[in-house]
């Protein structure tokens, strides 16, 4: 049933407003999302807001129509507004068509499953909210299982992060941690911990990574703590060509997990074989250092797990044919030497 509210003095207004102060958030469990494409987007993960407020000129939309079936599905209320009260309740000059107010989620960690996802992303005092919903923009793009919140970060559900993470708040799990009970969680399974880091001259691209690997990224200005790094099992960094040593934190995280991500099982295998034939097809025409580096090329382009089964045995297979200086390289980065 629809309702409508013309009045600013309204309570309803004054409660939803509030609710982009982060203790109103916490008070009411409640968080808001702006815009016809996020509103969709929670639809489709399976969220329906508890209040869903549009404009009279937008409940004709289809999409819009199918979020008033959903939202009165689910026993939320309905609402029709005014376009300024809507600017009212969005802090925007120019808001969305539709606005929703939704209950918090967060995933427990105890409740997480490692192996749904090859690569997850973990957070240490982040304080951007638009860095935030960028990063998990870059979960969602790159299929992380979620995002792991360390020590003090700021809100996932401020109107900020939800905005520029333009629907992926949710679509990715949300989890917040101590770093000893992160610490304790991870190494009470399978993991790779990934810290970047300016403390190390291991560039991203050079690794292969394993999965599933937990990619931990700083705080903006002052990255990880020492002891953090120590706890890592690889520091890696981007090289910087120019003046700049580092990038904006959601725009490294974004380069480092579409580089560090690990091949599923299904591709290794193949990658490997290409690798190998394509060496051996040419080996005849190439010596020395030149030989070498087609098989590093390959290999950094294959990013292969080395700990998958069977690798280990094409590599034998094919080794003999190969010759010293490549079954070297094979034997070098399976750890054979």
């Amino acid at each position: 049933m629809i309702r409508e509210i013309s009045g600013f003095s309204n309570p309803l207004v004054k409660r939803v407003r509030a609710l982009r102060d982060k203790k109103a958030r916490r008070l009411e469990g409640l968080f808001l999302a702006e815009g016809l494409r996020i509103l969709t987007e929670a639809l489709d993960a399976g969220h329906a807001p508890d209040m869903l407020w549009f404009t009279p000129d937008s409940a004709r939309h289809p999409l819009v129509e199918k979020l008033i079936a959903a939202t009165d599905a689910n026993g939320g209320a309905v609402l029709s507004t005014s376009p300024d009260i809507l600017s009212k309740l969005s802090g925007k000059e120019n808001p969305g068509t539709v606005l929703g107010v939704y209950k918090e989620f967060w995933t427990p960690l105890a409740n997480l499953n490692r192996h749904h996802a090859d690569i997850w992303i973990v957070a240490e005092r982040l304080r951007d909210p638009g860095n935030l919903g960028t990063i998990l923009r870059t979960g969602d793009a790159v299929g992380a299982g979620g995002l792991i919140l360390i020590d003090d970060c700021t809100d996932p559900f401020s109107v900020e992060a939800v905005r520029a993470s333009m629907g992926a708040v949710f679509t990715q799990s949300v989890t917040k941690a101590t770093w000893p009970d992160f610490l304790s969680w991870l190494r009470s399974g399978p993991g790779q911990l990934i810290g970047t880091s300016l403390n190390t001259d291991q560039d991203y691209q050079s690794p292969l990574y394993q999965a599933p690997a937990f990619l931990l990224v700083g705080n903006e200005s002052q990255g990880l703590p020492e002891d953090y790094e120590r706890d890592c099992d690889l520091l890696v960094k981007m090289p910087m060509r120019g003046k700049a040593d580092s990038l904006n934190a959601a725009m490294a995280t974004s380069v480092m997990a579409l580089g560090s991500l690990p091949d599923r099982g299904e591709r290794v295998g193949d990658d490997l074989v290409a690798v190998l034939v394509l060496a051996q097809r040419h080996g005849d025409e190439l010596h020395g250092k030149a030989r070498l580096q087609l098989l590093r090329v390959g290999f950094r382009e294959a990013r292969f797990d080395l700990h998958l089964a069977g690798q280990l045995d094409v590599a034998d297979a094919v080794g003999a044919e190969l010759g010293g200086v490549v079954f070297a390289e094979v034997g070098r980065r399976l750890g054979r030497e």
